[in-house]
């Protein structure tokens, strides 16, 4: 097992996997249930996770592209996040980084279409999970789940399985309640495409640097 510090290090976004080779269930398993582990607001594991593999992911991923290839960009359950100012910059450089890794250029519009449609391809994960809460929740409760996604993460990649965490998996609510059967009761966060890296996937090749400590945390004395 990696050094905790060294999983932290050196964890990547997967965009690019191995379509044939799924994750066995049993690592998939141990992950979920160390992620299980994480803390949370008066111990009430909010985190309510529909792991689909096989034809329940292929389902999924018919769904969501026949909206998308008919020109509905998707309905998500909670606004669209805004990046203002600083983190305009930040999101801005994000993408430079990773559409120049995949060779499109910014005024490239089906270039950039056809990258966003790789998100509803889960990027040729053979697995996808899709992360949801309790619609009366809030804010407080919606931390407790961002504390369960960092432990599945990096419990994937210490195991050596790669993963992206993807806000765009939550834009076509309506396909995963109707192929997953997630309650109407439930908010849709996020999906998390799964499965191991495909090592010549031209966006595995992007790398995100990180701002200095300073740019986010202050010290008070």
């Amino acid at each position: 097992m990696p050094d905790f510090d060294e999983v932290v290090r050196s964890r990547r976004t997967i965009r690019g996997f191995v379509r044939d080779r799924p994750v066995p269930g049993a690592v998939l398993r141990e992950a979920l249930e160390l992620a299980q582990r994480s803390p949370s607001n008066c111990n009430v594991q909010p985190w309510r996770v529909h792991v689909a593999s096989g034809a329940a992911r292929d389902r999924v991923v018919r769904g969501m592209l026949e909206r998308f290839d008919q020109g509905d960009l998707g309905n998500p359950e909670d606004p669209i996040d805004a990046f203002p100012g600083e983190y305009r910059r930040l999101q801005v450089a994000c993408a430079v980084e990773l559409y120049g890794s995949l060779g499109v250029a910014r005024d490239d519009g089906p270039g950039r279409l056809s990258a966003l449609r790789k998100n509803y391809e889960l990027f040729d994960a053979p697995h996808v999970a899709f992360v949801s809460m309790g619609r009366h929740f809030g804010l407080g409760v919606a931390l407790d789940v961002g504390v369960w996604l960092q432990s599945f993460v990096l419990a994937l990649w210490s195991r050596g399985v790669g993963c992206c965490p993807q806000a765009s998996l939550r834009y076509y609510p309506e396909v995963v309640r109707r192929e997953l059967g997630l309650p109407e009761d439930q908010r849709l966060l996020c999906g998390i495409s799964i499965g191991y890296e495909d090592a010549e996937a031209p966006a595995n090749g992007c790398r995100q640097r990180r701002e200095a400590l300073e740019t986010n945390v202050r010290f008070h004395e």
